[in-house]
Order: structure tokens, then sequence, then C-alpha cells
């Protein structure tokens, strides 16, 4: 075994599994929802939703150049507070994060599988989540250029979305839309937000990366950017062609759009979400594994886990465990609840992150890569507001 990652992958790798983190299977189902707090008026709630995570997004492209290690936050908050204890709290946190995450996405990526193929649920997940935890094992480089060929067809099924949506007949709810009702966008950008989840995944690949202080922070931005332009396109073209009414009640929304436009059933979109399933569970098991490799590094306790196999070059107990944890929280919770407890423990995250740097700025302001003061300011409140958001509406 080896106490060293092996540094492989560049800028367009790495925005590509930014990218694919961040889509995910999440568009394929949020659009509906978000629709139904927006109405029409849903393409400018994911711009605005955005906007909302662009100033943590910068917090941790700021930290990825002053602190580029695979413990990600748990590294940011020791650095900024001063309490390892704290960081360790966090790095399990992050770990748990990702793999409720990816239990939830490797559920309803199941459920579309099953539905084009028929078989049974509970060795579809054993099926799919053993498959990906031999791909993580494989290698980095393996890992994420199957990632990065999965973000290119969810890519191309929204492209499909998107077209679609433009070449059908424009609902009149569309063309003759109700007045801006500015709550109703704001409830919608909050719901939009979690499907920009994902930019924070990038800092733990930073001991894999060439050149992480200058790879790290545009990969970060690069993804975020592309996956705001994206999401804007095909909600514009979901509320474009499908009934308001229709789409809000819809667990696959975009599947409609093209059956508004061209009729039939959408299997492949079906199919492309199962793709988009695989890569975001892939893209979640390669991050908590990297985060407890670097938590091995920085605690005595956890050295176990700082460990890499000698010729695939990953952390072969931490990326086993988390899958195994993966497939079993899959097996017994539902995607909803599942999701619900992710979104939760990462806006608390984003809290301390963003509070971290504010501490860290003012005692050591320079780094290879800074932002303004008000980056950190702003990305804390929202995200505190986000995190009450979500804890008032399941209370």
């Amino acid at each position: 075994m080896a106490d060293e990652l092996k540094r492989k992958i560049g800028l367009k790798l790495l925005t590509a599994y930014g990218v694919g983190v961040m889509v995910g299977a999440g568009i394929y189902v949020l659009v509906g929802a978000v629709a139904a707090e927006a109405g029409v008026w849903a393409p400018l709630a994911f711009l605005i939703s955005g906007l909302i995570a662009a100033p943590t997004a910068l917090s941790y492209a700021e930290f990825s150049t002053r602190i580029p290690e695979a413990a990600g936050e748990a590294a940011y908050v020791g650095a900024g507070f001063g309490k390892q204890g704290l960081a360790v709290f966090v790095g399990f946190a992050i770990v748990l994060a990702g793999t409720v995450s990816a239990a939830a996405v490797l559920r309803g990526g199941a459920g579309y599988l099953i539905a084009l193929t028929g078989f049974q649920f509970e060795p579809t997940i054993m099926l799919m989540g053993v498959a990906l935890i031999l791909v993580a094992l494989a290698g980095v480089l393996e890992s994420l250029t199957l990632a990065a060929i999965f973000t290119v067809v969810e890519v191309i099924g929204l492209g499909f979305v998107v077209y679609a949506g433009l070449s059908s007949e424009a609902q009149v709810s569309f063309t003759a839309p109700e007045p801006v009702v500015w709550g109703g966008i704001a409830s919608a950008a909050v719901l939009a937000f979690f499907a920009f989840i994902g930019f924070e995944d990038i800092v733990n690949m930073a001991e894999e990366v060439q050149d992480p202080t200058h790879v790290l922070p545009r990969a970060i931005l690069y993804s975020l950017l592309i996956t705001s332009v994206l999401y804007a396109f095909v909600a514009y073209a979901a509320v474009r062609a499908v009934p308001l009414e229709v789409l809000a009640k819809s667990e696959q929304p975009l599947a409609l759009v093209w059956t508004q436009a061209y009729g039939g059933q959408a299997a492949f979109l079906s199919a492309i979400a199962v793709a988009a399933a695989l890569n975001g569970v892939l893209a979640q098991i390669v991050m908590a594994s990297r985060v407890l490799f670097g938590l091995g590094k920085r605690n005595a306790m956890m050295a176990i886990f700082h460990h890499a196999h000698r010729k695939w070059g990953t952390p072969v107990l931490a990326t086993a465990l988390v899958g195994l944890g993966v497939m079993g929280a899959a097996l017994v919770l539902p995607v909803a609840e599942l999701a619900e407890i992710a979104a939760g423990i990462l806006l608390s995250v984003f809290v301390l992150v963003n509070a971290a740097l504010i501490v860290l700025k003012r005692s050591k302001p320079d780094a290879p890569f800074r932002v303004s003061m008000a980056v950190p300011v702003f990305g804390l409140v929202a995200s505190l507001a986000a995190l009450a958001v979500t804890i008032g509406a399941n209370l």
C-alpha cells in the first residue's frame, strides 16, 4: 500500500466531473417541483439559485488554493477555527452526506432501470452498487473518465429536451404568463439551490489533480456556470411545452416535454436518467472515499483509511466502506428522506466553511486565489437562509 494518491486529473476532466455531479439525476425530477412554485418563471428561479450558490462556490475556490487536500471541508474548517475535533466532525458529515445523497440517486436510478427492464429492486441495487464500487477501485482516471462519458450522455439528453421544448407549440400559460410573484420565485430558487449541490465535491479531488492551485478554482467556477446555463434552458423548454398544472405534478417532467412534442413514452430519457444516476453515485463514492483518506492523514485514530493501493492508486478500504454504506442506505430509506438528510447536512457544512474563510482571511489575507471578504459573508447568509427554509419545511 502507498500513502499518496496519483495526480492524473486535468482541468477538462475535473470540470466534467463537477458538471456530472451537479446535473446527476436531480434535474430530471426537479423541474416540475420548481415550476409548481415559480410557474413560467422557473428559469429565473434556477438562475437566481445559481447566483445564491456562487458565493459559497467562490469560497471553496479560494480554500482549494490555500489548502489543496483531499479532506476538503474538514481541512478548511480546521484551519479556520483551529479545532481539529470540529474538522473531523465536518469530515464525517461530508462522508455521511455523500453516502446518503448517493443512496438517494442510486435508489432513483434503480427505479428507472426497473421500469425499463422489469428487474427486481434488491438485486438491481446490489448489481449497480457493486459495479460502481469496482469502477471506483480501478483508479481515479478510470472513474472520472467513465463519469465524463456519463456526463456527456446526460447533457445530450438535456439537449434533446431543450430541442423538443422549443419545437413544440407554446402553451397558453407561457405565451400569456401570470404576473411575477416574487415570493413564489424565492421559494423556487431555494428549492432549485439543491440542484447545484455538488461543486463542493471537486475540492476533495485535490490530491489527484495536476497543478491544483490553478485547476481547482477554475473547475469549480466553470462547472457552476455551465450547469446554471443548462438548467435555465431546460426549465425554459419545460414551461414552454408542458401545461403548468401537468408539469408541477410529474415525477418525470422532462419525459413529458418529449412526449408533448413527439408523443411516445420517451424511454430513451429513462435510460439517460439511469446513466445520470450511475454518474452521480460514482462521483459521490469517489468523493467520500477521498475525504476518509484525507481524514486518515489528519487524525491518528483514522490512519487506517490513509492508504492507497500501489497499483490502482485508490483508497481501497475507504472506497469499499462508502460503497457498502450507499447500497445499505438505498435498500432501506426512501428517496425523499435521503435527499432531505443530505441537503440539511451540506447546508450546515456550507455555513461552517464560509465562516472559516471569514476568520482565516482576517488573520492570513494572502492566497494564490483570493475573493473579496463580501463573498464568504454573503455565502454564509445565503446558506443560513436556505438551511432555515429547509428546517422550517420539515417542522
